[in-house]
């Protein structure tokens, strides 16, 4: 059976929202540390059971760095423009940004780039001091609070961060036994991870690195699943290589009886609109076709507009997956029926922006 899963936040922390994904279907709820503070975790734990009896799973901050807090949730980076990078943690702006693992920042070196937010700015470090580094600007952007940074070569990361420690304490208090390892680098990261969950708990290693392509075989017999974060690949991968190495990630799943679910701008135009596009739909079914296990919404419900008519959409379209078969002539498939089918899969409207149809009011 495939499996839908879902990344709760702001657009979904919400007790009517979580039954009404539910009554659609959702096999795991997911909880970000990367955006959660740890104060919030047992709350949050508590909201969602008090809503519904879906598996919970804490997704670990991981071996990644992330800028820290920005005044207003979001400050504009001028290129040009000189900019502090803290060794302590700052609230953001123009001219003072810090980032995460605390310390981090005491391994860039003049001459390193860091790229934030998908390239969205781009800071070359010019000058080290004692408490503190001076940057340049060399690309203009937007940078929201706690978005995913990188840098143009390797520096020393610790596969789990003293704050996932003591949030996945407070959830295995809690009876949560389902947790994933962000930016799993290695067989002895999982295991580390594993220790760390106790020895009932199913790990979910994340491959979004080159170090965890590298060790992918590792990875993989050392975990219950895995999961392709596409997002977080594409910032040191190629994007055109991502589809090609999301097939050979689900073939070696499948070789080792492994479960592979794949992440990452499934519903991207639904955070916005009430209904998906042409290319998204088949992207879905693509992959479930490709031997996927299930499919993972992130943005789209934690922070879009529609999160129940995003799982209302994978839903049907896992259904229609399960018909289907190298067999299936027009006929049947013209014929296929499902249950709770979203409206918008019956029509195209006309000047629609290629979108498969806005749901009906």
């Amino acid at each position: 059976m495939k499996k839908v899963l879902v990344t709760l936040g702001p657009s979904s922390f919400q007790p009517q929202v979580i039954r009404e994904m539910d009554e659609y279907g959702v096999d795991l709820f997911r909880i970000n540390l990367s955006h959660t503070a740890v104060e919030e975790v047992a709350d949050l734990i508590h909201l969602i059971r008090s809503s519904s009896d879906t598996p919970i799973c804490l997704d670990s901050e991981g071996a990644q760095i992330r800028n820290q807090n920005m005044a207003g949730g979001a400050v504009s980076l001028e290129e040009g423009s000189e900019i502090n990078i803290h060794f302590t943690e700052v609230l953001g702006d123009a001219e003072n940004i810090s980032f995460t693992p605390v310390g981090i920042a005491r391994h860039f070196e003049p001459g390193d780039v860091v790229n934030i937010d998908f390239n969205n700015a781009a800071l070359r470090i010019d000058k080290k001091l004692d408490d503190r580094l001076i940057a340049t600007v060399i690309n203009s952007g937007v940078v929201g609070s706690r978005k995913a940074a990188d840098i143009n070569r390797d520096v020393p990361l610790a596969p789990i961060t003293p704050k996932d420690r003591e949030a996945i304490a407070i959830g295995r208090s809690l009876g949560i036994r389902n947790f994933a390892l962000s930016f799993a680098g290695s067989a002895e990261g999982v295991n580390a991870m594993r220790e760390l969950c106790g020895p009932d708990a199913s790990i979910i290693s994340k491959v979004e690195s080159k170090s965890g392509l590298r060790n992918l075989k590792g990875i993989i017999l050392a975990s219950n699943s895995i999961l392709i974060d596409r997002g977080d690949l594409s910032r040191t991968i190629p994007i055109g290589k991502v589809p090609f190495l999301q097939r050979r990630i689900i073939s070696m799943g499948r070789t080792f009886d492994t479960p592979v679910y794949v992440a990452t701008n499934f519903l991207e135009s639904m955070i916005q609109q009430s209904g998906p596009n042409r290319s998204e739909v088949n992207d879905i079914v693509s992959t479930l076709m490709a031997g996927a296990s299930g499919v993972v919404l992130a943005a789209e419900t934690a922070v879009g507009k529609h999160p129940v008519a995003c799982v209302s959409t994978v839903r049907s379209l896992l259904s229609y997956s399960g018909k289907w078969t190298p067999d299936s002539s027009i006929d049947e498939i013209l014929d296929w029926n499902i249950k709770s089918e979203p409206r918008y899969f019956d029509s195209i409207l006309p000047n629609s922006d290629d979108r498969v149809a806005t749901v009906l009011k």
